[in-house]
């Protein structure tokens, strides 16, 4: 093992040649080390041979770094790892055969400690990674996840990377690890359609193809992207159809068709979102709920309540033993997407009351009982999850049913609720007046300081959200017991989740790689971009106490609460149906992915959130 110093961390090489570890300036390892996935291998797939890499043929030590020499059938892999101020990486591919080579995907481990043992140990011990494959364009950011500096910049100085991907997910491995993180050149091979396409690199005979990426620390994210020069910088991601976005290196760009559009020039791409307005956007999607997703061939009030859709097949979806497609649980986001389409004065108001009403009976005969308590679904009355009931408590509030509501928040504090996090909770105890639970609660959070105990994941955004609303709220009450200091020190832990992608779908859209697996049909895991929980983060940027911000800050989390909210139309067809979950990398454990699950399933808390929004912002 060597050591070289790195600015002001220290990157150690194993023997191979592969990079073991790298020390942050506060001591933690920036990586997650396996040494078949180590920092530097890799694979190659080609038309004449598809090879991994890992022991080189030569290694060359140099007192400022080294050199490697992988020899993958008849191409030969050469590195060069250089440290000081900067680490600078030189890979270049050469074809010394006397035929030409198609080459289908070309990738490089970069297994940063995305992991979630703990709060604490995340907080203290483990970084987000925010990548974005842009082609000359692409870069990676990892900063710790309490969201303090330095963080670790790589930036493409040569060449282009069109894709990243995931390997080592797997259910052993459960929620609580992102897997190890690939960057690809192109990933043609496995998902020529991946980020707006792949392209496939060429090698004629004595030809090579070269890139370099240079690391550095810096004190932030904006302190990093001021050390770079971008070939292609958009005013903003995301525009209704018909409106124009001005896109500096290409030029203006507009769409009078909603979706995706990709737009490229000097080699660099970004993604950009043209969508429908709100409302068209809503009272589609409750056409199709109330016409697709109940289940009218039951006879009691079972058929009013609301079930995931396989787009694909045009069949509802039985639950059996799978909880997140039961009709209980998340499902209840499309009753409330009902409510505030009402509230909003949209839609044809009999037919919703009517619908809301059969849902209503449903929820007393089934999931919801005389003392508060609520069940999973209709099929399970065993199991009692603390998330549910602030949601349904929600419900029926939104149905005139105060003291129905108030019952179900305090079953919900009667069942352990002070040291559960979930959502709405801040909320929904101020408008019911349950002034005492919650600054009870936001106290015994701010007890447990950065050791939050696990829920259903030991450590995520879905978390921290759901705190810093419930602290946000407390403090709004209770200055005089809340501390605004402490909600300042929490602030970080929440932002550090996203990074600032040119792509709508990335775009402060905090990290969640496990919701295609849990609510999907494909059952991928993989990072989801965009997914409709981070709606909680633009709800606590929405509601964050400006006099603890400064003006510029406050302007920040505006624009961040935005983006989420409008990343997350992207999930709605024109023809009313969803994807509950969009798998973003090129491939997952060499499946190919980017990919929308064809289930409708739960993003419609996206909406709802949207029209919260919308109400305050009105």
């Amino acid at each position: 093992m060597e050591s070289f110093g790195f600015g002001p961390g220290t990157v150690q090489i194993a023997d191979d040649g592969a990079v073991a570890q790298v020390l942050h300036p506060d001591g933690r390892d920036v990586l997650q080390y396996a040494a078949q996935r180590a920092w530097g291998k890799g694979f190659l797939i080609t038309d004449r041979g598809s090879h991994r890499f890992d022991h080189p043929a030569l290694v060359r030590w140099r007192s400022t770094g080294l050199d490697l020499l992988y020899q993958l059938g008849g191409l030969e892999l050469r590195v060069g790892r250089r440290f000081g101020e900067h680490w600078t990486e030189t890979y270049e591919l050469r074809n010394p055969t006397a035929e030409p080579v198609e080459v289908g995907s070309l990738a490089i481990s970069t297994p940063y400690r995305d992991v979630y043992r703990s709060s604490r140990e995340s907080l203290t011990g483990a970084v987000h990674a925010h990548i974005w494959t842009g082609g000359a364009d692409a870069w990676a950011w990892a900063i710790p996840m309490d969201g303090g500096g330095p963080g670790l910049g790589l930036q493409l100085k040569e060449g282009e990377l069109w894709a990243y991907s995931v390997e080592s997910r797997e259910p052993d491995s459960s929620s609580n690890t992102r897997g190890h993180l690939y960057l690809h050149v192109t990933d043609h091979a496995r998902a020529p359609h991946a980020m707006g396409g792949q392209p496939q690199l060429t090698l004629a005979p004595g030809a090579s193809y070269r890139w370099t990426w240079q690391l550095g620390w810096y004190d932030d994210l904006s302190a990093f992207h001021a050390d770079r020069e971008p070939r292609l910088v958009p005013d903003r991601l995301t525009a209704e159809v018909g409106e124009t976005i001005e896109v500096r290196g290409h030029g203006p760009v507009a769409s009078d068709e909603p979706g995706l559009k990709y737009v490229e020039a000097d080699g660099a791409r970004v993604a950009l979102l043209f969508h429908e307005p709100l409302r068209v956007i809503a009272e589609r999607r409750v056409r199709f709920v109330l016409d697709h997703q109940r289940r009218p061939e039951l006879p009691d009030s079972r058929q009013y309540a609301f079930v995931p859709y396989d787009v694909e097949s045009g069949l509802t979806v039985l639950a059996d033993d799978w909880r997140d497609w039961s009709d209980g649980r998340e499902r209840i986001g499309m009753a409330l997407l009902l409510q505030e389409v009402r509230d909003q004065g949209w839609g044809d108001r009999r037919e919703l009351d009517e619908a809301l009403a059969g849902y209503e009976r449903f929820v007393h005969d089934y999931l919801v009982d005389d003392d508060g308590t609520v069940h999973e679904d209709s099929a399970n009355r065993e199991h009692i999850r603390l998330y549910n009931f602030p949601w349904f408590a929600r419900f029926l509030l939104g149905q005139g049913d105060r003291d129905g509501a108030a019952r179900v928040l305090n079953r919900y504090y009667e069942l352990g609720g002070d040291h559960f996090l979930a959502f709405d909770l801040g909320p929904l105890l101020t408008e019911l007046g349950l002034h005492e639970h919650l600054v009870r609660h936001a106290r015994t959070f701010l007890q447990y300081g950065d050791e939050l105990p696990p829920h259903e994941v030991n450590y995520e955004q879905s978390m921290v959200a759901p705190l810093l609303e419930l602290l946000v709220a407390a403090y709004r009450i209770a200055p005089d017991q809340i501390d605004g200091a402490e909600l300042s020190r929490r602030l970080p832990w929440l932002t550090a989740f996203a990074a600032d992608q040119p792509d709508a779908r990335l775009c402060h859209v905090p990290i969640r790689h496990w919701d295609g697996y849990w609510f999907g049909r494909l059952r991928l895991w993989g990072d989801v971009f965009p997914h409709y929980w981070s709606v909680l983060s633009a709800a606590v940027y929405d509601a964050w106490p400006r006099e603890l911000v400064t003006e510029q800050q406050a302007a920040w989390l505006d624009a961040a609460a935005d983006a989420i909210l409008r990343a997350n139309l992207v999930n709605f067809a024109p023809d009313g149906t969803a994807t509950c979950a969009f798998v973003y990398p090129s491939c997952v454990n060499g499946q190919p992915a980017h990919v929308a699950d064809p289930l409708a399933n739960d993003q419609d808390w996206a909406l709802v959130y949207a029209l919260r929004s919308n109400d305050r912002r009105c």
